[in-house]
């Protein structure tokens, strides 16, 4: 098989091993290409870096395996993702081979930097540019005061952030990327807090004009869209969908799925749509801000969320109309919201699935379709 530079460097005689990904179609199904700003390090360089992937060093798990932070030789940062590939599993070997077709010379501010890779015998690792404030999901969600830190500037910040990363991957990009799961673990922040987005293991590619991709379900429950849940047909709106539960975890600061004594289980969409429809929108809004916030920008991104995560797929903005709505150069005030989609139980997920917690993954399909 004939791999695409520098990825072919990256295989050592003794990382050859039996598997039934071919390497050529991981790749080229896309378009894309490796990027020669993708180093390739040894796995002695990596082990040294993290201190023998010391427990102390580990600072989170990714999609398919744990991270650690390491210095390499030249003295910098990064973040080293060790990932798990099983000799009965491919899946941690196609997240390796995705999260660097999707990231090989991809430049953005709003998506994390991908600084190299190493094979070694079954040994996968990436190699990232290192994150200070680690994810949205450790550093913000949970306990009153990790969310105090965080005043409404930096939430608008880190939202319009996102969206602006979403909307280089749908609009800008040539083939179009889609992530597939968008949620707070995934958002990495730098020094400044600025957001990032990372872990595209699961993102698929768009060749040409197809407007929807065939595949079994990959995502987190909470944030996957009900569409594509259902007919496991992938378009950019099941990104759009997973962006509005997200905007509405910042500006609540609540669980996306949560439980109380009234209630008993529940989804944050369903909370804040009930808000909604009782116009008691505001209140809606994380009482650890203690009203330090503009009312009418705060009421406008609830309702972008809204309007994200509605249940009719055509009714949802696309990412660019949605960071528009964001920052009021479109108008939503008079703009109606239907009643959002949720998908409460793993059972309405696409036959097919092998699911693990809230995270799930069952395959994709090679199926590119166009239509609609």
């Amino acid at each position: 098989m004939k791999l695409p530079f520098p990825f072919a460097s990256c295989f050592s005689p003794s990382s050859k091993r039996t598997s039934s990904v071919n390497y050529d179609d991981s790749f080229s199904s896309g378009g894309q290409k490796i990027d020669e700003s993708i180093s390739v390090f040894s796995y002695n360089e990596l082990k040294a870096a993290t201190q023998g992937f010391k427990s102390s060093n580990r600072v989170g798990e990714g999609g398919f395996g744990a991270v650690y932070q390491g210095v390499l030789q030249d003295g910098s940062l990064v973040a080293i993702k060790n990932l798990s590939v099983e000799q009965e599993s491919l899946r941690g070997e196609r997240e390796f081979l995705t999260e660097i077709a999707a990231l090989s010379g991809i430049k953005h501010e709003n998506l994390v930097s991908l600084r190299g890779c190493c094979v070694d015998g079954a040994k996968r690792l990436l190699v990232y540019d290192y994150m200070e404030n680690n994810s949205l999901a450790y550093t913000f969600l949970g306990e009153d005061y990790k969310r105090e830190k965080f005043s409404w500037e930096l939430r608008r910040q880190i939202i319009v952030g996102v969206a602006e990363g979403l909307v280089y991957l749908h609009e800008q990009l040539k083939p179009r990327i889609v992530h597939r799961d968008i949620k707070s673990s995934n958002i990495l922040l730098d020094h400044d807090f600025n957001p990032k987005l990372g872990d595209f293991g699961l993102a698929k590619l768009f060749r040409d004009e197809a407007s929807y991709i065939s595949t079994r379900v990959a995502g987190t429950l909470g944030y996957l869209s009900p569409e594509y849940a259902i007919s496991g047909h992938l378009t950019r709106k099941a990104d759009v969908y997973s962006f509005g539960v997200l905007l509405l975890e910042i500006v609540t600061g609540g669980p996306v799925v949560g439980f109380d004594l009234e209630r008993g289980e529940y989804f944050l969409v369903n909370k804040v749509w009930e808000m909604y429809n009782e116009k008691q929108l505001l209140q809606a809004v994380d009482p650890v801000l203690n009203g330090n916030f503009p009312e009418e920008e705060a009421l406008r991104f609830l309702k972008v969320g809204l309007l994200c995560v509605q249940e009719t797929t055509r009714l949802r903005p696309k990412m660019a109309v949605a960071l528009k709505m964001l920052s009021n150069e479109i108008d939503v005030e008079d703009t109606e919201v239907t009643k959002p989609g949720i998908v409460s139980d793993l059972m309405e997920v696409k036959i097919g699935r092998k699911q693990s917690s809230q995270s799930f993954f069952s395959g994709d399909s090679a199926n590119n379709s166009s239509g609609r």
